[in-house]
């Protein structure tokens, strides 16, 4: 039978339907699809384009009646993978950044060679009144020491256990600090030491803060005349007479009732003194004066200092930061340093300042110190020593090792740095400082993992002292 030339026609209600795929490009459309699950593996992208470009191509139909995927499921599908792929590529750039910190931390370990049993330090003992902090002892690994309150620490405070299985340094000693060491009393005078201070018990004859001064006697304790009055006299039965004098007064040879000048008799001894600041003598009685910058509590017999930030008596302009001090109040403005060595750092608050991104290759910004942050203490002078002034540490430590060193400052041999725990570094008052005075001191905390430097803060600490001890 010949074959015609017309065209099949369709009955009415009924659509065209177009070429069914052959198996091999199901085959190849059902490839495409199970390779969802593994677009993040870089070797099935390539397989992957291939299939895709042929079924790009391929007429597929366009009812889903017979359980065949039209062209609009497969731009879908695409669309999906697509959407599948970028997830999974930021996924893996966020471990990436999460891993960035122990990568770098892989040349090293796989470069140091692994510790033997037989390759450690013979662990140093604590110091008499001190303790010791650590206890490994593979080459490598510190100790640190630290002292009880009352003594302080010679030697090296941080000692490493080196190759040769040694400890370097020196041997650390926890030495008195006791103000009684010293035999500050003179004349006799028994040594009796405080918290913060010492005193003196001196024996008969004798007074001041030292016993170096001999006892005045009531006597000379009477002020001038302007201040006597006439005394109470009774006449008694026997013929008799008895006078007798107001407080604060004292019956004079003459019959007089003579004021007795409370300032000059107790005053001048630092132990037996009945002001803290100025005596200021009145008939029958004295009144105590606190300087400016102090009120005076009569309860309590002291001058407590007036917080001039707190009640808004300062005089600080916008932008300054009011510090309140013994006896009056400081204006100060941190100001980040200048940018040098493509290092560049930015005000974050009011006291500290954050390094900004390191250029690509610049190791001088990669060393410098991460965060810069400022410090104000009021200080009483003359105060006791040692006494610790600040406390430095770190809220979350990524490192196995915290070092701490005072770079700089003018405190010329009056400020220390020491260690109070295994992640707290101190700075300490080591010498009494006359006021009014201003210590500075530069101390540098430095973080490490295996030896490797993670990062450094500063803290830049201005202490304040002020004119009086109190």
């Amino acid at each position: 039978m010949k074959a015609t030339g017309r065209r099949r026609r369709t009955s009415p209600g009924t659509r065209r339907r177009d070429p069914q795929p052959s198996k091999g490009e199901m085959r190849m459309l059902q490839e495409a699809v199970s390779l969802l699950p593994s677009l993040g593996e870089q070797k099935m992208l390539p397989r992957l384009a291939t299939v895709l470009m042929v079924l790009g191509i391929l007429p597929l139909p366009l009812s889903s009646t017979q359980n065949c995927l039209s062209k609009q499921h497969v731009a879908a599908a695409i669309q999906q993978m697509q959407k599948l792929l970028s997830a999974h590529e930021e996924a893996q750039m966020r471990s990436l950044r999460s891993l960035k910190k122990q990568l770098a931390l892989l040349p090293a370990s796989a470069q140091k060679p692994l510790a033997k049993w037989n390759e450690s330090c013979t662990l140093p003992s604590a110091p008499t009144n001190g303790r010791r902090l650590g206890r490994g002892r593979a080459v490598g690994n510190e100790v640190h020491f630290v002292c009880n309150p009352g003594f302080a620490l010679t030697g090296s405070e941080t000692r490493i256990c080196l190759e040769n299985r040694t400890w370097s340094g020196r041997q650390a000693f926890c030495k008195s600090t006791s103000h009684c060491a010293s035999r500050p009393c003179a004349n006799g005078g028994t040594c009796v030491d405080a918290v913060h201070r010492y005193s003196c018990l001196c024996p008969s004859g004798w007074s001041g803060s030292n016993c170096q001064a001999p006892l005045h006697a009531h006597r000379a304790a009477v002020s001038n005349a302007t201040f006597s009055r006439q005394p109470r006299c009774v006449e008694n039965p026997g013929g008799s007479r008895q006078c007798s004098c107001d407080a604060g007064f004292l019956l004079t040879r003459r019959g007089m009732c003579q004021d007795v000048d409370e300032c000059q008799l107790y005053q001048s001894n630092y132990h037996t003194r009945i002001c803290l600041h100025e005596c200021m003598n009145l008939p029958g009685s004295y009144q105590c004066t606190c300087p400016s910058g102090y009120r005076f509590q009569a309860e309590q017999n002291i001058c407590s200092d007036v917080d001039e930030c707190a009640t808004n008596q300062d005089n600080c302009s916008r932008g300054q930061i009011c510090v309140n001090v013994f006896g009056g109040f400081r204006c100060v403005k941190p100001e980040c340093p200048k940018t040098q060595f493509n290092t560049t750092y930015v005000k974050t608050s009011a006291s500290q300042c954050e390094r900004s991104p390191c250029p690509m290759g610049s190791q001088a910004c990669q060393k410098a110190a991460h965060a810069i942050s400022f410090h104000y203490l009021p200080l009483q002078s003359n105060h006791s020593v040692p006494w610790v002034l600040f406390k430095m540490s770190t809220s979350r430590s990524l490192g196995d090792s915290l070092r701490f060193a005072l770079l700089g400052g003018n405190s010329q041999g009056r400020l220390a740095v020491q260690r109070s725990d295994q992640h707290t570094g101190e700075l300490v008052l080591t010498r009494s400082v006359l006021g009014p005075a201003i210590l500075e001191a530069e101390v540098e905390m430095s973080e490490f993992a295996q030896k490797i430097l993670l990062g450094k803060h500063i803290f830049k600490v201005t202490v304040l002292v002020s004119q009086y001890e109190f």
